[in-house]
């Protein structure tokens, strides 16, 4: 598990998620995104993936039109939607591929053994887990927080105690595990007397490489573009 946001679903919030995913990717691989049909997702994998592309000019001479943003060779987006009645009632459902075709997003997801066809049900039961296990997300509790930062800071240390303590039973082994990071299971000791104070400089990298995430080519290359002096 990547990331956890607390807040409205909005434009910002989505391109903090997607940008979280894009700090944890190499420029050589890009990822696999099983997103549902959230309106601001589009424009937000568009503004930290996205190429520039300049599109055609009507006429043989003049200026370039206005560049705009493609999706890189290589990156795969599909979507599901879900279809409710008034009374908020499943009907169906329904899955398309955003980017990419449907076939190679479906052997990416054969590949990495998590069905056959374009689904976000890891998601869904992800969902299902954090509020069995966080009772400030459960249905009817008492345990509500009254404050949005203490809810973050405590899905961010459900998320570190997901990852590194508890094991998955699909797995056999926690995330961290999965991924190379470890080769045991952490205790919480372990995990609260791991030292994880970093230098300035290491925190000052960590913050450019994010914002450089943010900011879409689109944006660089408008600020980089030269102007005439006379």
């Amino acid at each position: 598990m990547i990331d956890l946001r607390v807040g409205p679903r909005t434009l910002e919030m989505a391109l903090a998620l997607v940008a979280s995913v894009a700090t944890c990717c190499t420029a050589a691989e890009l990822p696999l995104l099983l997103i549902d049909d959230h309106l601001p997702y589009p424009a937000a994998i568009l503004q930290v993936f996205g190429q520039i592309k300049h599109r055609r000019r009507r006429v043989r001479h003049g200026r370039r039109c206005h560049p705009g943003l493609k999706p890189p060779e290589g990156l795969r987006v599909g979507v599901v939607k879900k279809l409710r009645d008034a009374k908020g009632n499943l009907l169906r459902v329904s899955s398309k591929a955003l980017f990419g075709s449907v076939s190679q997003i479906e052997h990416l997801i054969r590949k990495l053994g998590i069905g056959n066809k374009i689904n976000t049900s890891h998601l869904e039961r992800l969902n299902g887990t954090i509020r069995g296990q966080q009772t400030r997300l459960a249905r009817r509790t008492r345990n509500g927080s009254r404050r949005t930062e203490m809810l973050q800071w405590s899905l961010w240390l459900w998320r570190d105690l997901y990852n590194w303590i508890q094991l998955h039973s699909t797995l056999g082994c926690t995330p961290a595990m999965a991924l190379g990071l470890t080769d045991h299971v952490w205790s919480v000791l372990e995990y609260v007397s791991y030292p994880v104070h970093v230098s300035d400089l290491q925190r000052e990298e960590w913050t450019e490489r994010r914002n450089s995430a943010l900011e879409s080519p689109l944006e660089v290359y408008q600020r980089k573009k030269c102007l005439p002096t006379s």
